[in-house]
């Protein structure tokens, strides 16, 4: 791959960073300025990677589960393995174009140990092409259920490390919304859901609080943070879900409390995706 120059005047580019993968994302314009704007989002790059460059620091294989543009691939690839004698990243993505346009970038740049999956989620759950086991799934703005798609293919996987950045999510709310007027009649909790506006955001509070005892309820230890700022969202929530050693009373307590959850909001129909 041929070497690139980084500019003088943009000292935030680190020493070896791809400036061609940087235009690619439109970090960098074609003639290779950095703007307020994109200095900001580069910024915010690197803010999402120091959470999980330690990740990597003995892992083999990274899948990014709902790839799209393999936008969190690439760069974590360019900053974290590509100097490195091993680790691979595998893009898994349903849309084939988007797929072709990542393995045709991929040859570009000589990223030699990334590739590409066009195939559905429960395709990858049982592909030839991927390992039985891996290291690492991320899953960045996965929109709805394509976050639980990804956990489920972690925990199926036995991943050793879960990095979550949910997005836009429907389903819980959904369910409580349908079960309202039963609710409303039976418990003084449902006032906290009495309203759409407060339907809408205890739903995805309450998907990722659930997401989170599911994890722990498969020996999972779980830190959830801030995304500060990523592309300007407000759904800015990070979930890292690490392995750690067998803790039978607090997986079987992380489940109970889970069911709780479910009941309490008239919601048990969900238990499937929720208690496994």
């Amino acid at each position: 791959m041929k070497k690139q120059n980084i500019p003088a005047e943009i000292p935030e580019i680190r020493p070896g960073q791809s400036i061609e993968l940087l235009k690619e994302l439109h970090i960098l314009t074609r003639d290779g300025k950095l703007n307020q704007d994109t200095r900001r989002k580069l910024k915010q790059v690197y803010h999402l990677v120091q959470f999980i460059e330690p990740l990597l620091a003995e892992a083999e294989t990274l899948v990014d589960h709902g790839a799209g543009k393999s936008y969190l691939g690439f760069i974590l690839y360019d900053l974290c393995i590509k100097n490195r004698a091993i680790g691979d990243i595998i893009g898994i993505e349903s849309r084939p174009e988007l797929v072709d346009k990542s393995r045709a970038l991929a040859a570009r740049l000589g990223f030699e140990r990334m590739r590409f999956l066009a195939c559905t989620v429960e395709d990858s759950l049982t592909s030839p092409e991927l390992p039985a086991r891996v290291d690492v799934v991320t899953a960045l703005h996965a929109c709805n259920t394509a976050t639980d798609d990804a956990i489920r293919f972690a925990l199926t996987k036995e991943a050793r490390h879960v990095v979550l950045v949910p997005c836009c999510q429907a389903e819980v709310a959904a369910a409580m919304r349908a079960g309202k007027n039963d609710a409303l009649a039976q418990k003084p909790l449902s006032e906290l859901w009495r309203h759409p506006i407060h339907t809408r955001e205890l739903g995805s509070h309450l998907t990722n609080v659930l997401r989170c005892l599911l994890l722990e309820s498969h020996g999972y230890d779980v830190t959830v943070t801030e995304l500060v700022g990523w592309e300007h969202s407000m759904k800015n929530e990070l979930i890292i879900a690490s392995k750690a050693a067998a803790k039978k009373g607090r997986q079987t307590i992380a489940r109970e409390r889970a069911e709780a959850i479910l009941r309490e909001f008239n919601i048990e129909e969900l238990a499937a995706r929720f208690t496994y």
